[in-house]
């Protein structure tokens, strides 16, 4: 049944054109006059033929994501002031965003006493994340709005041997236990839907077809898992999911800047990571590098 939706959702917003051959003949006349003074005229038909493939449109409106296979298309580089407003929507796969996540202690980079037992490996803790739908409205060819929905994983890399455990009744704050266990790999992990709403200011395209990209604006999550995984000799591969005190709702900023499909971002939440008085003020700030606008 779930496959079946799956397929209808994506067949209901492709719309494909198949391979085809374009043919053009060009004919040029030329008056000349040869050596004895007779007026001759030279006709020369040329013919170019450009060969099609299939391009397929995830979606309705000129910024919808497409797919190209076996096909070039034109691109004009002429400098036009602004393109025609219109709406568009559908499936993407952009915004792909990997980078270093980082916790902010009550506006510190060093944790509290309290948070202490959180340290974590800086260079292998991570924030991943991408966009799988969109609908936006175009301005002109250099400004447009857009809402956005996709997954965004933090990956937090503890140094201490320890075990985050489950949810407890009261407000205890985050609950551990200390392992005698040397632990390769013990990964705290949060796992949120996204719905960023983004305002991208865009330039015109260059010969390369590429362009410089300003963009951010206000970002909403909504949890829907939690996760600790853990890698010893002793017990191999473990992996536990459940809330972890996660906050249910976050929000905050994004910004991105880049040229072409490459840029960098960052993300900042106003409001505490976990929902427990005793890790109060302890935020969640990542950046990195991304792909795809």
């Amino acid at each position: 049944m779930k496959r079946s939706i799956i397929i209808a959702i994506i067949t209901a917003c492709t719309t494909g054109a198949f391979a085809q051959s374009t043919t053009t003949t060009t004919t040029k006349t030329v008056i000349t006059t040869n050596d004895k003074g007779d007026t001759v005229q030279v006709r020369t038909d040329t013919v170019k033929t450009k060969r099609k493939g299939f391009r397929f449109s995830f979606g309705k409106g000129e910024d919808a994501a497409s797919v190209s296979v076996n096909r070039r298309d034109t691109i004009k580089t002429e400098d036009k002031p602004s393109k025609a407003p219109g709406f568009s929507w559908g499936l993407t796969l952009s915004r792909l965003d990997l980078g270093l996540a980082t916790l902010v202690d009550n506006g510190s980079f060093n944790l509290s006493p309290q948070n202490n037992f959180l340290r974590y490996r800086s260079w292998k803790s991570s924030n991943v994340g991408f966009d799988f739908i969109q609908v936006g409205y175009r301005f002109n060819s250099a400004f447009r709005i857009y809402v956005s929905g996709g997954l965004d994983w933090t990956h937090f890399r503890l140094r201490e041997d320890i075990t985050i455990q489950k949810e407890q009744p009261g407000d205890l704050g985050l609950v551990y236990t200390t392992d005698n266990i040397d632990y390769s790999k013990n990964r705290f992990t949060s796992s949120y839907f996204r719905i960023p709403l983004t305002f991208d200011w865009r330039s015109h395209v260059n010969s390369e077809g590429k362009r410089f990209h300003i963009a951010g604006g206000p970002m909403l999550g909504v949890l829907y898992n939690g996760r600790v995984k853990q890698i010893s000799d002793e017990n191999g591969k473990q992996k536990a999911n459940d809330n972890y005190h996660f906050t249910k709702w976050r929000y905050g900023m994004t910004a991105r800047l880049g040229y072409g499909a490459w840029g960098i971002y960052g993300k900042y939440y106003f409001n505490d990571m976990f929902d427990t008085a005793v890790q109060n003020g302890l935020r969640n700030f990542s950046f990195g590098i991304m792909l795809g606008f």
